[in-house]
């Protein structure tokens, strides 16, 4: 991929993130006083950060910088000590990783540990304090199961089918352009990437001139263009292009597709494609499909398009596009999922402010500001006694006085 895209995506947002660790923590660091109950006066209580201690991160290829260093620097900034496992998909960035890291912290502090499958298999089984894991959701079950023989607590950001919704009252050429981009930065290798749209029935044919026109805007050509990323591997590739070859086998309109020649100057540099009337048990249609194919769907009210998104696991991104704030305030009072951009696509995960994470199967735990913070840090409760302390109140042996005292207490709650 081109350079522009990894500065943009990955090193853009993880300096971001850096940013706000290196201006916030000190305040994150302090102790927060807590209320006290009355029944508990003269104590005080307070919240003492305290750091977990050795937290385990394993990063995937997608953006190999910032979904491996950004968990990473939350946790150093918590105050532990961390191991890295980056992936082996992307040997040159994982080597860059590990030389720099080992140049900068003592090998008791952060170090990086490279290798294929079986080394992250064993990674993962290793007594962490805390495990956090960026993939798929398929290694992440495993991933899960192989931390619970250790009791070791984990973070899972995982993928998902994430929807669009498009509504009658939007701006159909600012929403395909919105998608488009979303869709297509890294060749659709983004775990909040839509994956599938669902518009009014009637809107298809309008949709599909005003998404052409935007992928047209950002790529004006797709073979050899430096800007356009290239699919990962040769299986993945393979994959992708099984997936169209269903579903037009089942009957599918595909629009804009074009098989890259074997032969293209850079090689798997997928076109983008338009799917409809893709059946809902196909392939594509239940599996993430991390790629530039978009499927769209049809609904003839919003309760249909939200009942189908909510028959499916819960995905780690929802888009919305509209002005109707009744049909907005619908969608996300009846839709669960990780993270929601209205009027936009992906934007939700570079804001440090907003927690980024999963739900049910697209994962669970969430990072980013202070909620990385919080992730990698036992807030560790501290009550302190005075001399007198009411709490003698409640001693044995239990009569009268006793009594007397629960009814009052039982008053004043």
């Amino acid at each position: 991929r081109s350079r522009s895209l990894t500065e943009a995506a990955d090193l853009f947002v993880l300096r971001a993130g850096m940013a706000q660790l290196h201006k916030e923590l000190p305040r994150w660091m302090k102790r927060q006083r807590v209320r006290t109950p009355f029944y508990l006066l003269p104590a005080r209580g307070y919240l003492q950060p305290q750091p977990l201690g050795v937290v385990g991160v394993i990063g995937p290829w997608n953006y190999p910088l910032q979904l491996t260093l950004g968990p990473a620097a939350a946790a150093l900034a918590a105050g532990n000590r961390v191991m890295l496992k980056p992936s082996e998909l992307t040997p040159q960035s994982s080597a860059l990783m590990a030389s720099l890291v080992h140049q900068t912290f003592a090998a008791d502090e952060f170090c990086v540990v490279q290798g294929a499958s079986d080394v992250a298999q064993a990674f993962s089984q290793l007594p962490f304090d805390h495990l956090f894991f960026t993939g798929s959701t398929a290694v992440g079950r495993q991933v899960a199961a192989a931390a619970a023989a250790n009791l070791t607590p984990t973070t899972l950001e995982l993928g998902g089918k994430s929807p669009c919704i498009i509504d009658a009252s939007c701006d159909l050429h600012d929403a395909a352009l919105k998608i488009a981009h979303g869709k297509l930065l890294n060749a659709g290798q983004t775990c909040i990437a839509p994956d599938y749209v669902w518009l009014p029935k009637g809107m298809e044919t309008a949709f599909e001139s005003a998404y052409w026109a935007a992928v047209a805007k950002l790529f004006p050509s797709i073979e050899g263009n430096p800007d356009y990323a290239s699919i990962v591997s040769e299986r993945h590739h393979a994959r992708l292009l099984a997936l169209v070859d269903e579903a037009k086998k089942q009957g599918a309109r595909v629009s804009g597709w074009k098989v890259t020649p074997a032969d293209a100057s850079i090689k798997r540099q997928m076109a983008p494609a338009l799917v409809f009337d893709a059946l809902p048990d196909s392939r594509l249609m239940t599996e993430e499909i991390f790629g530039p194919v978009l499927p769209v769907l049809s609904y003839d009210s919003l309760d249909e398009a939200i009942t189908a998104i909510n028959t499916r696991p819960r995905p780690l991104a929802l888009y919305w596009f509209g002005r109707d704030g009744a049909n907005r305030d619908k969608v996300l009072m009846r839709t669960v999922s990780g993270g929601v951009s209205l009027n936009d696509t992906l934007m939700h995960v570079a804001h440090e402010q907003l927690p980024f994470g999963g739900v049910g199967e697209s994962g669970w735990g969430a990072y980013h500001g202070k909620a990385g913070f919080l992730r990698f840090t036992q807030q560790k409760p501290v009550l302190v006694q005075s001399r007198f302390a009411m709490g003698h109140l409640f001693y044995p042996p239990y009569g009268a006085r006793f009594a007397r005292v629960i009814g009052l207490m039982k008053r004043w709650l």
